[in-house]
């Protein structure tokens, strides 16, 4: 029932219900719509309609905004995109997002860190969010080319947005969204200066890509290659935590 108190301790009864669509897709959806009832309605094309029906279905789904329950700790990164994990590798960070930036602010470094990569298929939900608490220092947008996001020099030649965050401890996270093969936009929702939670709704890339995540150093991933992750709930790593894992992932 709507107003009802719900808890982690079992008050409040269950149910389910569709996930919100986020903003920015309802237009897509709804000119989906517009133009598939045209050849239902209009033009009596129903071998093009009803298929286009559907896809306006996909459409509105592509751009479902469900709520996530951000776990709690104080070294925690959690991941900033539903998929799977496709690299998990030792690199310097993008060069963006090293050395002091035009305010002198400082960067990352350019010492190997773990980077972690998720690919998200058409499928995943597109919603990206922040994998720590912390202040937004950089963006840089840089554009590029559309090849397969799943491939490692995507990092370096596809259209991508790194995004530095810092920690009132001055510890600080770096991630990048990158445009893959049939992604054509990187949709921003924060700005430099901006102050946000751990597991924040930082933006969203259209239609299908990836998001990379550069750990501090002396931090390893906590997840596999081939690993399903979710976005604001899967931690990714612990800060400062070395751990040796190995396993197949299922």
């Amino acid at each position: 029932m709507a107003g009802e108190l719900r808890d982690n301790r079992g008050r409040g009864d269950a149910e389910w219900g569709l996930p919100p669509i986020h903003p920015e897709g309802r237009k897509f959806g709804l000119i989906a719509v517009g133009v598939s009832l045209i050849f239902l309605l209009l033009l009596d094309w129903e071998i093009v309609g009803w298929p286009l029906l559907m896809l306006s279905v996909g459409v509105f789904a592509f751009f479902r905004d469900p709520e996530r329950v951000v776990p709690h700790g104080e070294n925690t990164v959690v991941s900033p995109a539903d998929g799977q994990v496709s690299l998990i590798m030792q690199v310097p960070p993008p060069t963006e997002l090293q050395g002091t930036d035009g305010d002198g602010g400082p960067g990352l470094g350019a010492e190997p860190v773990t980077r972690v990569s998720i690919f998200m298929s058409m499928f995943d939900v597109h919603i990206n969010r922040a994998p720590i608490a912390g202040t937004v220092r950089r963006i840089v947008y840089i554009p590029g080319a559309f090849m397969n996001a799943d491939l490692d020099k995507a990092s370096e030649e596809n259209e991508r947005q790194h995004v530095l965050l810092e920690r009132a401890d001055g510890q600080r996270v770096g991630f990048t969204q990158i445009a893959g093969l049939v992604a054509r936009r990187i949709v921003p929702f924060i700005k430099p200066g901006d102050i946000l939670a751990a597991g924040q709704r930082v933006g969203l890339i259209r239609f299908g890509s990836r998001v990379d995540v550069y750990l501090p150093a002396g931090t390893d991933s906590r997840v596999l290659v081939g690993q399903r992750v979710i976005a604001g709930e899967t931690v990714l790593a612990e800060i400062g935590s070395r751990v040796h894992i190995e396993g197949v992932s299922q």
